[in-house]
């Protein structure tokens, strides 16, 4: 008991650790900064990190900073040299071989071509054919869950948070699955006020605390689209599924949030295999 306090304890610690990074991937991160976040001696800082999350902080830095550029790339008209300096990288080379190794092309090449350009066509019957769309009916679904307020991109950060908390309790088991809840259009509301959630379903009993809350997915009919390639191409898909399939296809929306389902995630998977189930509510 007194073994899994300790470790709780420690997750606690590394979770400020995370929130700090997410905040400041703009500044030159101090590794003593982050020990001192974390309560931790800048001796062993780096040993307790690594073996709690799995990856060094210089990993996770370089990883969170890759995806936010290839968010930039679609979504902006940033150049791509500033787009690579806001990355960490000090020259444009480097970063070019660093994102063609986890994205599979260059970012110029990403830019015009990655996979939020998949979702262009407007002609029904070919996207159709071109991506899966499903309908499904599906059980009501309870989960816990933690509030992410900003930038859906980010959201990354919640899910870090629920995992921790999950996994320090011996609660995450090979039939977890993770999930998020989406309330906004980021078209239409503030970057900073756009609300969501990290899901992940939990079999064993549990109490929680503060910030995890039970919440329920609710049951009905749904229309699928299963999205493959990086989280940055969600939006075009997004785009795709209301402006084209829903307007074409006669259905309308019951008045419920969408939600995405994960069917694995980029800690053990390449960004242009990752597979994400868009779930649209229907009437």
């Amino acid at each position: 008991m007194q073994q899994a306090a300790n470790w709780i304890n420690y997750e606690e610690r590394l979770n400020r650790v995370t929130a700090y990074i997410y905040a400041h991937l703009d500044d030159e991160l101090d590794f003593l900064k982050l020990a001192e976040v974390a309560f931790l001696s800048p001796y062993h800082f780096h040993r307790i990190y690594r073996a709690a999350r799995g990856e060094t902080v210089a990993t996770t830095v370089r990883r969170l900073r890759l995806h936010r550029a290839a968010g930039h790339l679609p979504q902006t008209t940033l150049p791509i040299a500033e787009i690579s300096l806001k990355a960490g990288y000090k020259n444009i080379q480097s970063f070019t071989r660093t994102f063609n190794a986890i994205y599979g092309m260059p970012p110029a090449r990403y830019r015009n071509h990655g996979s939020h350009t998949q979702y262009q066509s407007t002609n029904l019957e070919r996207s159709l054919a071109m991506y899966n769309i499903t309908l499904k009916t599906l059980p009501d679904l309870e989960v816990v869950s933690i509030k992410h307020s900003g930038s859906y991109l980010q959201i990354g950060q919640a899910f870090e948070q629920l995992g921790n908390w999950l996994g320090a309790r011996n609660l995450l088991d090979a039939d977890t699955r993770m999930m998020g809840v989406y309330y906004d259009d980021p078209d239409t509301v503030a970057e900073k006020d756009l609300r969501s959630r990290a899901c992940m379903t939990v079999s064993k009993p549990c109490v929680l605390e503060a910030p995890l809350e039970r919440i329920t997915i609710a049951g009905g009919e749904y229309a699928v689209l299963l999205h493959k390639g990086s989280y940055d191409g969600l939006a075009a898909a997004y785009q795709w599924f209301f402006g084209t399939w829903l307007l074409q296809s006669g259905r309308e929306l019951r008045d419920a949030p969408a939600f995405e389902k994960y069917l694995n995630t980029p800690m053990d998977t390449a960004q242009a295999e990752l597979l994400t189930e868009i779930h649209l509510p229907l009437n």
